[in-house]
């Protein structure tokens, strides 16, 4: 450690570090625009100039290293005088459009000319002009003339993006921030740049013009996408979401979202939002009350119990649904008497119940393993934040091995990391890749393989990367989950995270997948399966949050499910109109209160941002009187707090362990895998997303 001080306090500091992370570690405030404490150092916009004793002139903060007994004075003369001059420069080209700007009020160019900036401009020539930009449905580059050359975004795009979609152009005041050739900006994470621009450059095309930043109320939230859980701050006006920012937690998602976090809420204010409960009576849909569908759900489910029994009933969940309304729809089911629930809608095998299949570490350690082994996932588009904090591991020298299909891992740059090994096979060849593997390090420790495998130089290659190293994973990916062999997938991982110290773990699908299995929202005994339910297995279905597009089934799910009697969706928005004969309005979870449990195990809670639209009620309410009109025992909560606790007090332990026997060998077919912007029904409804390159590429695949 190297002591300095810094406006006369003494900080301790580490070797290699810049006067600026002294000064945010003293929380003394210099101004910046370039700097940005997730992004490599830049110093170009030279607005932190501080007075550093002995130094002939002012010194960038950012990329001055602290030496022993360094003397640094913040707010002398010296260091003003050069701050303000550096804001002089900045603001002579900058266009004078805060009143129309979208940045307006939440700008650090404003925020900042306020303190350093001059009461009137000596500078009397044109101001420059640069052409407006289209790069895509997502972020406008409309206004580039704002821009000041800070290339947080260019940094952005290389370091934790992957991709160099931005880069400066020409020199001098003719300097361009633009993609190359005219290309549209592509990124999974693309949305981050607009919120790490320091001026109003890069703004949301969605958002642009729809309310002024100091109209918006903000709240908390947590994604209900993938399986990151990632910490959101939604912003609302008139009782409409309107935007969608990160909230920053760096043991979750840092300060990054997804494209498919920031822009979903599309959906929530679309047309085909379900507003009202509806009966399907001879053929045609009719808007009813709540208390006459409730009844005629109840009537028809106690009615297929009587005459079919208890097993002739049953429930698929979406995972992406709260912990507390899989708590409740596993309660009400198994209260019935059945034991016909499932949430795992794309898996191909369905194995015993056997703890909870999770990540394995914490998130955050993601980010310092030193060794990795990725089998089945297409990780960048499955997991855009897991994989951004790969590609941060594999930056500080991690080697990322990697088993999967041509279909996941087009070429060698689809991940936007750079890959140590590739073993590119057929979903059906995975586990004996896998055996390869484990034959390879069985021969180099001299201990007996699991299975039969060959060691080819793939394997050994792979082998030799787990054996080094200290910190380790072995982790699988969706796919991989729902593979026909899964079982065998995970029972290999186990042996080779053993013989080699590794973690072994689970991407997980959804928002909920960790608390799905927590909430018991399988079948524990003799209940029929996902698969087995949408081959028509039931007489009366309930389906939460579910649409055929959700499943492995795909189309065929709605010829399944139509041979039911009795179909009761409950969805936000009108879905399953050909095979449902009720449709119950419930909200998403921007009207709801409830908990996800992230792949870590996290349980994170939220509460509701905005009012349920028309007579949309929270699913917890609705499964909670149904459960009430079924008189299914233990279904008098009050709060879906209430509900999270009796949830959390019924978790299952978190475990990755199998005892299955091993498959070398599995059904050729790809395993379902849902593309990025087809993962469930808000994203799917989104327009600015499926008007995105990856949207078209996952339709047409």
């Amino acid at each position: 450690m190297i002591e300095i001080e810094l406006d006369g306090k003494k900080v301790e500091i580490a070797e290699g570090s810049m006067v600026m992370h002294a000064a945010e570690k003293a929380k003394v405030y210099i101004p910046h625009f370039c700097y940005h404490k997730k992004l490599s150092i830049a110093a170009n916009c030279r607005m932190c100039l501080v007075d550093v004793e002995k130094a002939p002139k002012p010194m960038p903060a950012c990329a001055t290293p602290v030496t022993q007994g360094m003397i640094v004075r913040t707010q002398t003369d010296k260091a003003l005088k050069a701050q303000k001059s550096v804001m002089e420069f900045l603001l002579i080209n900058h266009p004078l459009d805060c009143p129309i700007c979208d940045q307006g009020g939440e700008c650090q160019l404003q925020d900042l000319a306020v303190g350093y900036g001059g009461s009137s401009s000596r500078y009397q020539e044109e101001k420059r002009v640069v052409f407006h930009k289209d790069v895509g449905p997502l972020i406008s580059m409309e206004e580039m003339s704002r821009c000041i050359h800070c290339t947080r975004c260019v940094r952005f795009g290389q370091e934790i993006a992957g991709v160099m979609e931005l880069g400066m152009s020409h020199r001098g005041e003719h300097s361009e921030i633009e993609t190359f050739v005219g290309h549209s900006v592509d990124s999974e994470l693309s949305g981050n740049m607009i919120d790490i621009c320091p001026v109003g450059a890069l703004t949301s095309k969605p958002f642009r013009y729809q309310a002024r930043t100091w109209e918006l109320g903000r709240r908390k939230s947590v994604s209900p996408h993938d399986s990151t859980g990632a910490n959101l701050i939604v912003q609302v006006k008139n009782n409409q979401v309107l935007r969608v920012v990160p909230l920053e937690n760096d043991a979750v998602n840092e300060c990054w979202i997804a494209d498919r976090d920031r822009y979903s809420y599309e959906a929530l204010n679309g047309a085909d939002r379900l507003t009202t409960p509806m009966l399907k009576q001879g053929g045609e849909w009719k808007e009813v009350d709540w208390q006459t569908a409730l009844e005629y759900v109840a009537n028809g489910l106690k009615g297929v119990k009587d005459q079919h029994g208890a097993k002739a009933v049953g429930a698929l969940v979406s995972p992406h649904s709260t912990l507390e309304e899989l708590y409740l729809a596993a309660g009400l089911i198994r209260g019935l008497g059945s034991d016909n629930i499932d949430h795992r809608l794309r898996n191909a095998e369905f194995g015993k119940a056997e703890g909870v299949r999770w990540l394995g570490l914490p998130i955050a350690e993601l980010t310092q393993l030193q060794r990795v082994l990725v089998v089945g996932s297409n990780l960048r588009k499955d997991h855009p934040l897991f994989a951004q904090r790969l590609r941060q591991a594999v930056r500080h020298g991690a080697q990322l091995n990697t088993i999967t299909s041509k279909k996941l891992l087009k070429d060698a740059d689809a991940w936007a990391i750079r890959l140590a090994n590739v073993v590119v096979s057929e979903a059906g060849q995975w586990a004996q890749a896998l055996a390869n593997v484990a034959a390879a390090i069985a021969a180099e420790k001299g201990v007996a393989a699991p299975a039969a495998g060959q060691t080819t130089p793939e394997a050994q290659a792979i082998a030799k990367s787990l054996l080094g190293g200290e910190r380790k994973a072995v982790l699988l990916g969706n796919a991989a989950a729902h593979a026909a062999n899964a079982s065998s997938l995970l029972a290999l991982a186990n042996w080779i995270a053993a013989q080699t110290g590794a973690s072994v773990g689970y991407l997980t699908e959804a928002a909920n997948t960790v608390g799905a299995q927590w909430a018991g929202a399988q079948p524990q005994a003799d209940g029929l399966n996902a698969g087995q339910m949408l081959a028509g297995g039931l007489k009366a279905a309930v389906l939460l949050n579910v649409e055929p597009e959700d499943t492995a089934a795909g189309a065929a799910a709605a010829a399944g499910l139509n041979q039911a009697e009795m179909v009761v969706t409950l969805s936000p928005f009108k879905t399953n109109l050909a095979f449902s004969d009720v449709l119950l309005p419930i909200a998403p979870f921007s009207e709801t209160s409830g908990s996800f449990v992230n792949a870590e195990g996290r349980v994170q809670s939220f509460h509701a941002v905005v009012k349920p639209l028309g007579e949309t009620r929270p699913a917890w309410k609705v499964l909670r009187v149904l459960g009430n009109l079924l008189g299914v025992s233990g279904f008098d909560f009050e709060s879906s707090q209430d509900v999270l606790a009796a949830a959390t007090a019924k978790a299952a332990n978190l475990s990755n362990a199998t005892q299955a026997a091993i498959q070398l060998n599995a059904p050729a077919d790809e395993p379902v895998s849902a593309a990025i912007y087809q993962l469930d029904g808000l994203v799917r409804r989104a327009p600015s997303l499926q008007l995105t390159a990856d949207a078209r590429e996952g339709v047409a695949a």
